[in-house]
């Protein structure tokens, strides 16, 4: 549908029901119609409509949405099939020179989500955002833009979701009530006006919604869900293998160890500093053997070293690959290793020679690469970035080949870079999955690299602030995510690194990081009570292998994240439909995945009791087993037999540990303890059922390196159970795909709703053995030859 006014022309399309791209041109004209985030297959799908029209507007039905735009001002009304309105326009949209506004009306009971890792609160509203990615080095809860710019964010009412994406990579605004009261708006600085409304109505389905659009994030390789070890820098090489030696040696499960810049000669990228590492290849083999993978960080920036045989900057010079000025001549920006130049990444070719710089390292086998620095961070400029008037050339597919200023493209630089990082790797060896890491991004950039929320601080407000700005980047697309647990700039006091490992345990990303010139921050420091501690929630999060890697093929399918608000999965908890995560006592929480709620006090460093909420009636202590109803006793409505929801109960910080509850009808895989991913299990799956409503669960399994699961070569399982009276009955489905598990039985783990079992019948027969009974819990073994069981427990 079309519609103009004077020189304003207003394109709508409905690319699906539930999906509606709006498009305004000035002076006549529409804006080149190209995305580096949406999709190709995404933006140029369309649906059939139903023309509506009045003698005040004109507009469109979907089988999920109408559309209906005002004759006088084009002022937009979005409603769903029962005419309840989703979204309006508060004011007509305002041109100002090359900028533009669009403003909404903002209902008193409406939230608003996303736009990636900003501080602040979870709730966006009453804020105010710039986009622009920003080296923000210690930045504080105040401090704004910051590194990536993710113009996409949830609107969320009543339990009713809509996603708003603004496709604009030019500076972009986003005010949510904090200027005008009772209205939220969002604009650009130049660029075109190009927006998609996402319908729910729940907002699981506005989430995987934004996937279809933007791109899901490839499934990563099993080891990046391990333990990660980092510090800038790890050097010489002797205490790169001094800090491996004792992650071993203390049998503390790792898969990962970084090498920050200070493995490189000079801080040049792509070059190792041959007197600091006098054996690289040795080393590396030698860290191989001992089942660590190596993440080498790779800046963008490439030393101007004319006429000194360093290859990044000769090649680049040879294919015309660097950034120029308006003069032509090549920009050049001080960094790391000094005066720098930087690459042309919105020309593919440039992309596929940035690629190939990796092969060397490649070969030499290292298998994770972190691009960071990519806002671009500029050392000698006074906006710490390129200047805007630098000049890239746009040679890609979809886009009219042409010049633009660093201003359109600054947005979109580090994800650019990160796409041409995975892109190479993908080249170099295409049935390997890649891991990259990256800083600065865009909408989008979540289909190349997994990213961290940047230079946070070693502080407790930094570590309550993580929660929030994880939760909202994995609304926001990014499901692989991760904070420097410890914090960057500065020293933690040891009761701080322990309870940030502990949270940290149970996120998408767990690396400890920390800056040059700090104290020392790995698990061991502060002593055997600490690392004993710390140890205690890497372990558990090895033994939770099974159930995090589930949920990394299930993000890589639908683009659901790890770490989940509340709301997210439970949006009829409240009964008014407000978001649980707003209220004081969940505010510190969040659910990784859809069973297990992470309960930190809201303030992690408070030793007071706090209370923390629940979404439904019945939930487990992950640690003990124990069930939750009592604790509930005083929540009961006269003639209830069970407690209504929300429901809470009053905790008492601990040092030691870090409160964790399981869904009662939560199935959880686990494995027996290994020190890294890449050694094989010894011993059978254990499988936890927590008995309850819903009950179910999955597990997903491959060989957690190659494609090959692309060609069949995975595993899936399905478990489901019910309870009758004294009986309860698991069914434990056959295994889908051809992957063969690392198990040949199953320690089945029963919690909650007992019967008093005097037999187990597996397939209508008697398991030979008796269960085993403990504390809240039985425990009985089965063979799992792959063609499923049922279970009869009496």
């Amino acid at each position: 549908m079309a519609v103009e006014d004077g020189d304003t022309r207003e394109e709508i399309t409905a690319l699906r029901d539930d999906v509606v791209r709006v498009r305004i041109g000035r002076n006549g004209a529409m804006p080149e119609d190209a995305s580096w985030a949406v999709l190709p297959e995404a933006r140029q799908s369309i649906v059939a409509v139903v023309p509506i029209s009045s003698e005040t507007s004109v507009g469109f039905r979907t089988k999920s949405l109408s559309v209906e735009i005002s004759k006088a001002d084009l002022k937009m009304t979005v409603r769903d099939v029962a005419g309840k309105v989703l979204q309006r326009d508060a004011l007509p949209i305002n041109f100002k020179g090359h900028s533009f506004q669009i403003s909404k009306v903002m209902p008193l009971d409406e939230h608003y989500f996303g736009l990636g890792d900003k501080t602040g609160p979870l709730d966006r509203r009453e804020e105010a955002f710039s986009l622009w990615n920003t080296d923000a080095y210690r930045f504080q809860e105040s401090t704004d833009p910051l590194y990536k710019a993710i113009p996409y964010f949830m609107t969320y009412r009543a339990g009713i979701a809509l996603g708003v994406f603004l496709d604009n990579t030019w500076r972009t605004s986003f005010d949510f009530g904090k200027t005008n009261d009772g209205i939220y708006s969002f604009g650009a600085e130049d660029g075109p006006l190009d927006y998609y409304i996402l319908y729910g109505p729940a907002p699981k389905q506005v989430v995987e919604t934004y996937a279809w659009l933007t791109g899901k994030p490839p499934l990563p390789p099993l080891w990046s869900l391990g333990y990660q070890q980092s510090r800038f820098s790890y050097v010489p090489q002797a205490r790169v293998l001094e800090v491996a030696e004792r992650l071993r040696k203390d049998r503390i499960p790792a898969d990962a160890i970084y090498l920050d810049i200070g493995f490189q000669e000079k801080n040049r990228p792509f070059s190792v500093d041959r007197e600091r590492f006098p054996d690289f290849t040795g080393m590396l083999k030698q860290l191989k053997q001992e089942n660590f993978r190596i993440v080498a960080i790779t800046d963008l920036h490439i030393a101007k070293l004319p006429n000194l045989s360093y290859l990044p900057y000769d090649s680049g010079i040879a294919g015309d690959h660097f950034v120029k000025n308006p003069d032509g001549s090549i920009y050049t920006g001080k960094v790391w290793p000094g005066p720098s130049v930087f690459p042309d990444f919105t020309r593919q070719q440039t992309r596929v020679w940035w690629g190939t710089l990796y092969r060397g390292f490649h070969e030499q086998g290292i298998e994770g690469f972190w691009n960071d620095m990519n806002e671009p961070s500029i050392f000698d400029s006074p906006t710490k970035t390129m200047p805007v008037d630098v000049v890239h050339r746009i040679d890609e597919l979809g886009f009219v080949t042409r010049t633009a200023t660093h201003a359109e493209i600054h947005d979109v630089y580090g994800m650019e870079n990160s796409r041409a990082t995975y892109e190479g790797l993908k080249s170099l060896d295409p049935e390997m999955r890649p891991f990259v890491l990256t800083r600065a991004t865009y909408a989008g950039g979540q289909r190349y690299a997994a990213t961290w929320t940047g230079d946070n601080s070693s502080s407790w407000n930094h570590l309550r602030m993580t929660t929030f700005m994880l939760k909202n980047l994995g609304l926001s697309g990014f499901a692989f995510a991760g904070a420097d647990a410890g914090g960057y700039a500065g020293t933690p006091a040891s009761d701080l690194l322990t309870k940030w490992m502990e949270i940290a345990a149970f996120q998408p990303i767990d690396r400890d990081h920390t800056e040059e010139g700090t104290g020392d921050q790995e698990p061991w420091v502060g002593g055997k009570e600490q690392e004993d501690i710390r140890r205690k929630f890497i372990e558990t999060r090895y033994r939770l292998m099974p159930y995090l890697y589930t949920l990394a093929e299930e993000s890589s399918r639908t683009g659901m994240p790890m770490e989940r608000p509340l709301f997210l999965e439970y949006p009829d908890a409240a009964s008014d439909g407000h978001p649980l995560d707003l209220d004081l006592p969940a505010s510190g929480e969040f659910l990784l995945g859809h069973d297990l709620i992470v309960a930190p006090p809201p303030s992690p460093e408070e030793l007071d009791r706090y209370v923390a909420e629940f979404p439904t009636n019945h939930w487990y202590n992950f640690w003990t087993g124990e069930e939750l109803f009592n604790v509930h006793a005083s929540a009961l409505h006269e003639g209830q037999s069970t407690p209504a929801a929300p429901l809470t109960a009053s905790l008492q910080p601990d040092p030691q540990t870090v409160p964790v509850f399981v869904r009662g009808g939560a199935m959880l895989p686990m494995a027996p303890l290994v020190e890294s991913t890449n050694e094989t299990p010894q011993g059978p799956l254990t499988l936890r059922v927590y008995v309850g409503d819903d009950c179910q669960g999955s597990l997903y399994l491959d060989d957690g390196k190659t494609t090959a699961f692309q060609r069949g070569e995975f595993l899936r399982m399905h478990f489901g159970c019910e309870q009758k009276g004294n009986t309860l009955s698991i069914n434990i489905s056959p295994h889908e795909g051809s992957y063969k598990p690392w198990w040949t039985k199953i320690q089945v783990e029963v919690y909650g709703g007992q019967p008093n079992l005097s037999r187990v019948q597996i397939n209508g027969k008697s398991l030979a053995m008796r269960p085993a009974s403990s504390a809240g819990s039985l425990s009985f073994q089965i063979d799992d030859n792959g063609s499923g069981a049922d279970l009869v427990l009496q």
